[in-house]
């Protein structure tokens, strides 16, 4: 009875670690609408500083469209970390939703 209670007791520990684990490892991305974003120095810019900020994994540019898409560990960043990171670079970084295609510019402030 004993070895049955220490093998439940092992097997329940192991598979919360493995949990644990998984949620560390679980990763997002963004895509920032990036208005100032206009030229190959703006990019180098870019990648230079973000892609070395905590919990960066991935980042890709793309002037046309003026987004980045930034790939990250939900456990050591977030959105709005992402977004400060940008406006410290002095860029604003608006997160848009791509899922319908191009992204759209936000309305400026007159």
């Amino acid at each position: 009875m004993r070895q049955l209670i220490m093998l439940l007791l092992c097997t329940v520990f192991t598979v919360s670690i493995a949990s644990a684990q998984d949620a560390k490892k679980k990763k997002e991305s963004v895509t920032f609408f990036i208005e100032a974003m206009d030229c190959d120095h703006c990019i180098k810019k870019i990648e230079k500083n973000i892609a070395f900020e905590k919990g960066v994994t991935d980042l890709k540019c793309d002037l046309t469209t003026r987004t980045a898409v930034v790939t990250y560990k939900t456990a050591k960043t977030s959105k709005t970390r992402l977004a400060a990171a940008f406006k410290k670079i002095g860029m604003e970084a608006v997160p848009v939703d791509d899922g319908a295609g191009c992204p759209v510019p936000p309305a400026k402030k007159k």
